[in-house]
């Protein structure tokens, strides 16, 4: 019988984990490109703005459907395998997006994009099983500090590539950059050998006996619900802040992303307080930092300096409650690890839908205020919860 990929003979280093954090920011990138783009692409294509906006809501369904139905196969199925598939998918859809005749076939191509942008999710949890126990929180923060710079970074890349060459030519570039990672991960990762073996109806229905079965996981998941929605409400409304009361043109907008990189790049630190034996702690510090945040963004309403480090702390606190949330579900079963990603992360995503929603709601209702208000009272309810799960669940694990 082959040994399970927690204890196959390969040393996960540093650099082999920083791949790994490309590969995971460049994959998710995909789903942010058109979004700076829009209207340069609705000219293009004889399309309407609003029209053009659909590419954005193609991603996403895309990336949701992937999470779905093709992320818990990596536990049944070599996960390298399954990466390389699906980036070999990823590169053929940006390409053809580069050259799509039409909006129809640009909309239909960001789908698949989006459905093999969940390839970030299945390096997340590969990345997690080879890595020692001693070394899991280090490496889920660096992996997932991938990622986030990857969501942040999507949009300021993208326009900036398409000042010098075309809206196509970001599409061209995405696939060059995948298919150079594609080669090099073929090259370097082991091949995985599965160690459960289920039908694939049996494998998508597990999921739900997991979700039941797992107390810690239905904690994480309502705290990572929490988190996203926090993190789409201040990123979603805080567009609208910085155009109607500072006046900032798109461009300028887009450069406060890199304000909520600088944010993100620290919080890796919690994923090694988590492995240092402090999983608690670091859970209670990180939303506190976030409630933290909240309140130095309310300031910003009129004070750009405390704008710039609310997001700053704001980002560092959220990507810190991310990676603690990972760290604490990869602890469970390592045979099910794809399974709690998909659990986990299409409630995160879900979380994120819903603060985009209220984001434009509250802003209009109530303005800059009443959005830190509401992102405030996300991060004390899920204090309250934590407090709870202190209380029974983490107790009696």
């Amino acid at each position: 019988m082959s040994e399970p990929d927690e204890i196959k003979p390969f040393t996960l280093t540093r650099a082999v984990t920083l791949l790994l954090a490309v590969t995971c920011g460049t994959s998710v990138a995909g789903l942010y490109y058109a979004q700076p783009l829009l209207v340069t692409i609705a000219d293009h294509l004889n399309v309407s703005s609003s029209t053009a906006a659909l590419l954005v809501t193609a991603s996403q369904i895309g990336y949701t459907l992937g999470l779905m139905f093709l992320v818990p196969l990596g536990d049944v199925m070599d996960r390298r395998r399954l990466i390389i598939a699906m980036m070999t998918v990823a590169i053929a859809a940006s390409a053809g997006a580069a050259v799509s005749p039409n909006f129809a076939t640009l909309c239909a191509l960001l789908v698949i994009g989006g459905i093999t942008s969940a390839t970030a999710m299945v390096v997340v949890p590969m990345a997690v099983g080879l890595a020692a126990d001693s070394e899991r929180g280090r490496v889920t923060g660096t992996v997932m500090g991938g990622l986030l710079l990857g969501i942040l970074l999507a949009r300021t890349v993208s326009g900036v590539i398409a000042e010098i060459g075309g809206w196509r030519l970001v599409y061209i570039v995405a696939a060059v950059a995948l298919a150079v990672l594609a080669v090099l991960l073929l090259r370097i990762l082991p091949p995985i050998t599965p160690t459960a073996s289920l039908t694939y109806p049996r494998l998508l229905r597990s999921i739900f006996t997991i979700i039941g079965r797992e107390p810690i996981l239905r904690g994480r998941m309502a705290l990572g619900f929490l988190s996203m929605c926090g993190f789409a409400l201040m990123w979603t409304s805080s567009t609208f802040l910085l155009a109607e009361e500072y006046g900032y043109s798109d461009g300028v907008i887009g450069i406060f992303g890199l304000a909520g990189a600088a944010g993100a790049v620290g919080a890796p630190m919690m994923g090694r307080l988590a492995d240092a034996g402090h999983a608690r702690l670091s859970t209670t510090l990180t939303w506190s930092t976030v409630l933290v945040g909240w309140g130095l963004l309310a300031l910003g309403t009129h004070n750009l300096p405390a704008f710039v480090a609310g997001i700053l702390v704001f980002d560092f606190g959220v990507q810190a409650a991310h990676i603690t949330n990972q760290n604490r579900i990869y602890g469970l079963n390592p045979d099910e690890r794809s399974r709690l990603t998909t659990a986990y992360m299409v409630t995160f995503f879900f979380g994120g839908v819903a603060g985009s929603i209220i984001a434009s709601l509250a802003y209009a209702a109530g303005g800059w205020l009443l959005v830190c208000g509401i992102g405030a009272g996300l991060a004390a309810a899920a204090l309250a919860i934590w407090a709870t799960i202190c209380a029974t669940v983490e107790r009696a694990s």
